[in-house]
């Protein structure tokens, strides 16, 4: 585990009161928002040079595994995050929206970090990262329409401009990039040169967004310190929630231990990146909607690591054939 995935939640907590304390300052606070999206973008942009599209018939060559995945997270995972908005955050409808873009979106990078603290099968987990963000790409916008639409008056055209902007154009460039930088650079010189830096860049540049952002609207947050708080119990339940439900479907269909794990993690971890950069473009008047998208993580990675540290307990009990888990 690299230093930057260990202290992640400690940096974004360090960024978060940078971003307020810079926010004092009136020149800072007018103009911090123009570089939320711009930094957003270039994170955007390193997470999909990563992702190995070419790699997408894998992810469905474990047709059961694949299945069961994307049911749970694009139709289970939605449903169960509207539900428990309803019931805990329905008096503040922007903290609603927010709770459900953050559960929306399966993550397309870290999980695959806690996958191998807890002993699961990575290469399986990986296998299936092109196809969650491809629709998660896709199915976003509908989720935002359908969910949120029910919650708060959306703009379609606007929706759909915030999608292409911070999505899909650093989509299409690590797309582009992919295909002609091999031929003047070399077949292999983005994964010996440029793959080994993305994860500080993303994480450098995720870290300036998330003090851009408060540094133009933490007042908000110094405003409503409680509200927040709210987050914490539904965060919880649903992570309690599709832990059970990924442990009981593994047993039942009869995966390994490692496949179990790995159907735990893909179906826990969240893609906050990419639905704050929606929601900073999207909801530009509803500043609690982005908080929300950064409070988020703040409880869901250490969740992620107790699971996984939970996981490993339930694997020291699993009846295995070859008796090695």
């Amino acid at each position: 585990m690299s230093s930057i995935e260990k202290y992640q939640s400690f940096f974004i907590l360090m960024s978060v009161a940078l971003g307020l304390i810079l926010g004092q300052s009136a020149i800072v606070r007018d103009y911090a928002d123009l570089f939320i999206v711009p930094f957003l973008m270039v994170m955007l942009l390193g997470i999909f040079l990563q992702v190995p599209l070419r790699q997408l018939g894998n992810s469905f060559k474990n047709w059961r595994f694949a299945g069961i995945s994307a049911s749970i997270n694009f139709i289970f995972n939605p449903i169960l995050a509207f539900s428990l908005g309803f019931l805990f955050l329905r008096d503040t409808p922007a903290l609603w929206i927010g709770f459900i873009m953050l559960m929306v979106t399966p993550c397309t990078d870290w999980y695959l970090l806690f996958t191998g603290i807890a002993r699961g099968n990575v290469p399986l987990s990986a296998s299936i990262l092109p196809m969650n963000l491809i629709l998660q790409l896709v199915l976003l916008p509908v989720y935002l329409l359908i969910f949120a639409g029910s919650i708060a008056t959306i703009d379609p055209a606007l929706l759909m401009e915030s999608v292409i902007l911070v999505l899909f154009i650093p989509f299409i460039f690590s797309l582009v990039s992919k295909t002609f930088v091999p031929r003047l650079k070399g077949e292999y010189w983005l994964e010996k040169k440029v793959f080994p830096k993305l994860e500080y860049v993303q994480f450098l540049f995720l870290n300036l967004a998330i003090i851009s952002m408060f540094a133009s609207q933490g007042e908000q947050l110094v405003q409503n310190p409680l509200m927040l708080l709210k987050l914490i119990t539904p965060v919880l339940i649903f992570f309690v929630i599709v832990f059970i439900v990924g442990q009981m479907i593994g047993r039942y269909i009869g995966f390994s231990y490692q496949d179990t794990a790995s159907l735990n993690l893909t179906t826990l971890a969240r893609n906050s990146p990419i639905v704050l950069a929606i929601a900073l473009t999207a909801f530009p008047q509803e500043p609690l909607i982005s908080l929300a998208l950064v409070i988020g993580p703040l409880i869901e990675l250490p969740v992620l690591g107790i699971i996984a540290h939970i996981l490993l307990w339930v694997r020291k009990g699993w009846v295995c054939e070859d008796e090695v888990c």
